[in-house]
């Protein structure tokens, strides 16, 4: 279908990871898990199994969001990472970064035209292996 299902996360840069995490523990009651970040397991997509809402304050010297200078990046679920990205080039957006299909899924890095990162997102289902 090749259709945007969602926000995926929101990740920032910030100077002082533990101490953001620790108020917005503190004062929102968020429960970051050890790898630094909140996941939200429901919401619009939630019936597409392996997706899901993460909310992750990043390292102030982070090159993720490279090559884009803004402080934040947004991640958007998709259904076909595939027919996304053909549709991204209909209109001339190339991806700046295309990464090997993982435990998470499938990635793509694309810039908008204000020079923000979008992560596209393709969730592994829960019960399926990595594609190879």
């Amino acid at each position: 279908m090749a259709n945007v299902l969602g926000i995926g996360g929101v990740f920032f840069k910030t100077p002082d990871g533990d101490a953001i995490r620790k108020w917005y523990a503190d004062v929102l009651g968020l429960s970051f898990h050890d790898w630094g970040g909140v996941w939200f397991p429901s919401g619009p997509f939630a019936a597409h199994a392996g997706s899901g809402t993460v909310f992750s304050p990043m390292k102030q010297d982070t090159d993720y969001f490279d090559p884009s200078r803004h402080e934040f990046m947004i991640n958007l679920v998709v259904d076909d990472i595939d027919g996304v990205l053909e549709r991204c080039r209909k209109h001339g957006v190339e991806p700046v970064k295309l990464f090997p299909d993982d435990f998470n899924g499938r990635f793509a890095h694309i810039i908008d035209p204000e020079g923000r990162k979008l992560e596209l997102w393709q969730p592994r289902p829960l019960d399926a292996p990595p594609q190879t």
